[in-house]
């Protein structure tokens, strides 16, 4: 796809929503079937983790995203663990 003219940059912001033809694109209104949090994606921290050099040369032997074959086998051990996740919380003293 090549990029936009200067000119076409200048037509296109002139436009008023009004001036836009949307004609084309169909006009869906049954959201019966939409999922809820599709796509959505917890945020990431960067954290520095010691692993035994087995465990880590068997997570490298799958190729390419071993990082991310952590994060799926700690979210699969958490989601399977009996009760909820804890967390500790700091009181004051």
């Amino acid at each position: 796809m090549r990029r936009l003219t200067q000119k076409q940059k200048q037509e296109i912001a002139a436009k008023g929503d009004a001036d836009i033809d949307f004609s084309d694109i169909p006009l869906k209104l049954d959201w019966s079937r939409a999922e809820i949090g599709k796509f959505y994606r917890p945020p990431k921290k960067s954290v520095t983790m010691r692993l035994d050099a087995d465990i880590l040369k068997w997570l490298k032997g799958f190729g390419k995203g071993y990082q991310t074959r952590v994060n799926l086998l700690l979210r699969h051990a958490m989601m399977t663990a009996s009760g909820r996740p804890r967390t500790r919380s700091r009181r004051a003293s």
